[in-house]
């Protein structure tokens, strides 16, 4: 079997990897010169650049990288779910398990840092807000249900069947 050419193996690497990589790091995995992957990088970008994808290689200050094109982020943004940190996702679900619930309530029930963790979820598309006096309405959006791939949550909660069945004023 023929072996592949040195552009399509660093092509390898970086997609497995999936992080910037530095000459060196290409280099050992490669089992090449350094000279020899500078090349095949070069050839790499610019094979990436003359055709019509969705990926590219660039150099950043970590390394080399495979990524997505920048004109593709959104679709990342849609496609792939976020990282959250755990008082994020504590804070998500209380709005979930009481949606909707005032924001004074729920910063009662997790403290003042709910008020960060409610701006990334607003900014994630995962919560909204609505005025509501000198407070706010939030509610999960569609976007929450898709990202955890599950049915409307008030269903499934006031089925007495549900296994999951939860009782009304429980506490988080």
């Amino acid at each position: 079997m023929k072996e592949p050419r040195l552009a399509t193996q660093v092509e390898a690497i970086l997609y497995l990897k999936a992080q910037p990589l530095s000459l060196k790091e290409i280099s050992e995995y490669a089992n090449h010169d350094r000279a020899a992957i500078e090349e095949a990088i070069l050839e790499l970008m610019s094979d990436y650049a003359h055709r019509d994808s969705a990926l590219e290689v660039v150099e950043t200050t970590s390394g080399y990288s495979l990524q997505l094109r920048s004109n593709h982020q959104k679709l990342l943004q849609n496609l792939i779910p976020a990282e959250l940190g755990v008082g994020a996702l504590r804070t998500l679900a209380a709005i979930a398990l009481k949606n909707p619930i005032l924001q004074t309530d729920l910063i009662n029930l997790r403290g003042s840092s709910a008020y960060q963790q409610v701006q990334e979820l607003v900014e994630l598309g995962l919560v909204q807000k609505r005025r509501e006096g000198r407070s706010y309405w939030l509610e999960i959006t569609e976007k929450f249900y898709q990202y955890f791939e599950i049915d409307d949550l008030n269903e499934q909660y006031s089925d007495p069947k549900s296994p999951v069945g939860w009782a009304e004023g429980s506490e988080i």
